[in-house]
């Protein structure tokens, strides 16, 4: 049974999505929080497997929130879904910086959101196409590279930068299997290496890196 907070400032909302999700048999809501304090203490309260977090609300934005959840030692195994209104490019970086494993936004359908706290919850990342193709764009336009990102990506052999560029625009172990002619499970060891020497919790995490340091750079016009 997959565990969820909804956080949500706005109850009808949070009605919605629990109403979606409880329509599964492997889908549990076990809490609803209105703001983003109420959100933290919730998580460090129930643990659960997925937090389904909105972006702006009172007292603690879902940013800062998500970043607090991710940063509590006593939460390795609690992963966090942005669903916002918004589409901002600032807000999908902010949020994947901050530890988020996926961001959706809200004019989703049922199937989509329900399929979206199954992928985060095993573990794997999810961002919408649209947040996908922004994210290649544009990321490299913000650029935070720093002696921290350096020092890792120094720890990289040159196959494993090369997998961590093809993580970052969205290719499946499969789809990297095929382009690198490895099999997939020899592509899934090289990512979970990868993973381990940067110490990325998902592939949202390796997107962020490929971008920060530089392996991956955004397209010209």
């Amino acid at each position: 049974m997959i565990r969820v907070v909804l956080a949500d400032d706005q109850a009808l909302i949070r009605e919605g999505f629990r109403a979606i999700l409880e329509r599964s048999d492997d889908i549990e809501v076990v809490g609803e929080a209105a703001d983003g304090i109420e959100a933290v203490e919730l998580a460090r309260r129930m643990r659960p497997d997925v937090i389904v977090m909105d972006v702006r609300m009172p007292r603690l934005d879902g940013i800062a929130a998500t970043a607090s959840v991710i940063a509590d030692a006593s939460l390795p195994g609690t992963r966090v879904l942005v669903v916002t209104t918004y589409e901002l490019d600032a807000t999908v970086f902010e949020a994947l910086r901050a530890g988020a494993s996926g961001f959706l936004l809200k004019d989703l359908e049922p199937d989509d959101l329900r399929r979206a706290v199954r992928v985060v919850a095993s573990g794997e990342s999810l961002l919408a196409p649209s947040v996908t193709r922004r994210l290649i764009e544009r990321f490299a336009t913000l650029p935070r590279r720093d002696a921290a990102v350096d020092e890792k990506l120094g720890l990289l052999t040159d196959r494993e930068r090369e997998i961590v560029a093809l993580v970052a625009v969205g290719l499946s172990n499969a789809e990297i299997g095929e382009r690198l002619y490895i099999s997939p499970a020899t592509a899934k060891t090289h990512v979970s290496r990868a993973m381990a020497k940067l110490d990325a919790r998902d592939r949202a995490q390796v997107v962020v890196f490929a971008y920060d340091s530089g392996i991956v750079s955004a397209p010209g016009p």
